[in-house]
């Protein structure tokens, strides 16, 4: 049954649990990990291409700022016209 992904808002046949603040930011201090959203793959490659953890613990640690940052609107403006059934390329940062 498909699910939608929360942040492009396609219909997926499997979704990818973003931790809201990054596991590695959460488990070497002891705490518990933070909320998850569900995603697709491909939104999920491309915040992890575009941000470091250090980045995503500080600014983009809710679903909110995630949609509403510049460059993630950008992307999810073009996915959103992508075909779900079809793996996305997302450029790696080099």
């Amino acid at each position: 049954m498909p699910q939608l992904c929360e942040l492009c808002q396609r219909e997926m046949s499997a979704l990818t649990e973003h931790h809201l603040i990054p596991r590695q930011k959460t488990k070497r201090k002891g705490l518990a990990p933070s909320p998850t959203i569900q995603i697709c793959s491909a939104c999920h490659r491309q915040i992890h291409t575009l941000y470091d953890n250090s980045h995503l613990a500080l600014h983009l640690n809710t679903l909110e700022k995630l949609k509403q940052d510049i460059q993630l609107q950008k992307f999810l403006a073009w996915v959103h016209k992508q075909d779900p059934n079809k793996r996305v390329k997302i450029d790696r940062k080099r």
